[in-house]
């Protein structure tokens, strides 16, 4: 096995812990404003049993370790749901519950950013340079304006309602755009995620 397999397994095992965070934050953001329905159906937590889809966590990121030998993996937790009408606020609310999750992962590569640069468990620096890469990678792929990515609801309330209609009519065709973007226009966020990476780390 190539060292890029190896690599693309240990980025495999840490994203789960990041995504699961990411879509807890989702269901605590949308509980705090005001939805329940998270919380109702048991994804008010941060058991990994309640967030894993066998596909997406598991299966998916599985074959295409193997498949493209480590050179590419993508993964993601179940998307947590939510009720936008019971948010308190209408207009921002689903917003601030989309922001939730990128914020999370903002959140956990800065601390393990700041492990890195006071030396803290040196012995262990690589490892949280990975989380810090996966974590500013979701956060950063979470937050392109594509449907059905966190970015997108960020955009809806952002938007002049004149503009709304257009975005809802995109967002039926949302998985396609989002594959069409996985496969040829990834290159794009490549360089934010490096240079947050680096201002982060401090390299």
């Amino acid at each position: 096995m190539s060292l890029e397999f190896y690599q693309a397994l240990i980025f495999f095992i840490l994203v789960i812990p990041s995504a699961i965070l990411h879509e807890y934050f989702h269901a605590w953001v949308a509980n705090q404003l005001g939805d329940p329905t998270a919380k109702n159906m048991g994804r008010l937590t941060l058991n990994p049993l309640s967030h894993i889809d066998l596909w997406g966590t598991i299966l998916l990121p599985l074959f295409l370790i193997f498949a493209f030998h480590g050179s590419f993996v993508f993964a993601y937790a179940k998307p947590v749901p939510y009720n936008p009408y019971n948010l308190k606020n209408q207009k921002w609310g689903p917003a601030l519950v989309a922001a939730a999750g990128p914020f999370a992962n903002f959140f956990l590569a800065v601390t393990f950013g700041i492990f890195i640069r006071l030396s803290v468990f040196p012995q262990m620096a690589d490892i949280f340079s990975i989380i810090v890469f996966i974590n500013i990678l979701l956060g950063v792929f979470n937050l392109v304006p594509i449907p059905p990515l966190d970015g997108s609801k960020i955009l809806f309330a952002i938007l002049p309602s004149r503009y709304l209609n257009i975005m809802y009519n995109l967002e039926r065709y949302g998985m396609l755009i989002l594959l069409v973007f996985l496969f040829f226009g990834f290159w794009i966020i490549q360089p934010i995620i490096s240079l947050i990476f680096r201002l982060i780390v401090g390299v």
